[in-house]
């Protein structure tokens, strides 16, 4: 019964024209959620791709890690060089027999008496697919 009553006010209400204002106001409170929805799907859209793409993004962040990665094994073989041309530094310092060794080795002394033979570096071969040289 409920229902028909207002169905019955309804059909008054339908057959008088709304206002114009009225109107308007249910034409944009219709609208309005929809261009509410398009808008914050838009900026959602632009926040995650500026979290993955941005100056300071997920990118960035993967590509400085990397880098860091790479100069923390630099920096240990780094140390590690340091370390060994510490305990040599000591060795020359300490050692008679390591000086005459590097003497030996890089300055190409000898003892008296001893003789030393340079060889000649040996060429590098290049070699050249078949069928190049022709």
């Amino acid at each position: 019964m409920a229902d028909e009553m207002m169905q019955a006010g309804n059909s008054a209400t339908d057959s008088v024209p709304d206002p114009m204002p009225r109107r308007a106001l249910d034409w944009s409170l219709r609208m309005l959620r929809p261009a509410g929805s398009v808008v914050a799907l838009a900026l959602a859209l632009l926040l995650g791709w500026h979290v993955f793409n941005g100056k300071h993004g997920l990118s960035v962040w993967y590509q400085k890690r990397a880098e860091d990665r790479q100069l923390q094994r630099g920096i240990n073989d780094l140390e590690q060089e340091n370390a060994r041309l510490r305990q040599q530094i000591e060795r020359l310092k300490s050692d008679p027999g390591a000086i005459e060794q590097a003497a030996r080795e890089r300055l190409h002394y000898a003892k008296p008496g001893e003789v030393i033979y340079a060889l000649p570096a040996q060429p590098k071969t290049q070699t050249q697919p078949a069928g190049a040289g022709k």
